[in-house]
């Protein structure tokens, strides 16, 4: 692709380092950009900035927060008895537009992964369980996509729990194996927080 201006080539290579967008898709966003005026581009980058310098990891459950604390664990409508254990942040947004669950959330930051080079001390395990400990939940959802890493991952924890009074649970499998939540329509993902099944703790 050749370009006519180095400063419309800068910017093309920039839009389409994110993920999904390739060079074309680049350079109609930055053709866009160019036949606004310069406020709409200056509010446009201001707020990138902004985001990128200002946001945080709620310290409760890592779910992105402008606070210490995110929206979700303060809402006090919502159950606190019943924490749903996603692998990711998008995992949080896909379930919330379902509309289907109303408890607090808890993100690990990913799954048991022994080839890349990911064990339980590179996940948000110890802070799970140190809520669990130290807060009256009752119950913890295992919301994570059905791959051979997942399921290794909520045997893990069943493993650290199987002294602890609390049910864990696991989604029902409307997802297919090793689907990801991200990707699954509202109502299947809905039906599979309502339809959640008991997971038999390790006694051993």
């Amino acid at each position: 692709m050749n370009f006519s201006s180095k400063l419309i080539e800068e910017a093309v290579n920039a839009f389409s380092s994110l993920p999904g967008i390739g060079k074309k898709s680049a350079l109609r966003l930055v053709l866009h950009l160019m036949n606004q005026d310069v406020a709409f581009s200056e509010s446009f980058s201001e707020a990138l900035v902004k985001m990128r310098k200002n946001i945080k990891n709620c310290k409760t459950c890592h779910n992105l927060s402008d606070t210490d604390i995110c929206n979700i664990c303060i809402d006090k409508r919502r159950d606190e008895q019943v924490v749903c254990v996603v692998e990711s942040i998008r995992d949080i947004m896909a379930i919330e537009d379902t509309g289907q669950f109303r408890g607090k959330y808890h993100v690990l930051g990913g799954v048991i992964n022994p080839i890349e080079g990911i064990s339980p001390n590179n996940l948000n395990i110890d802070t799970l369980l140190n809520r669990i400990e130290l807060q009256d939940i009752r119950e913890i959802i295992m919301a994570i996509s059905p791959t051979i890493e997942g399921d290794t991952t909520i045997f893990y924890i069943s493993k650290q729990l199987k002294e602890s009074p609390v049910k864990i649970s696991t989604i029902a499998r409307g997802i297919s194996f090793g689907g990801e939540l991200e990707y699954a329509d509202e109502l299947t993902l809905g039906r599979s927080i309502v339809a959640r099944t008991p997971y038999r703790k390790v006694s051993e």
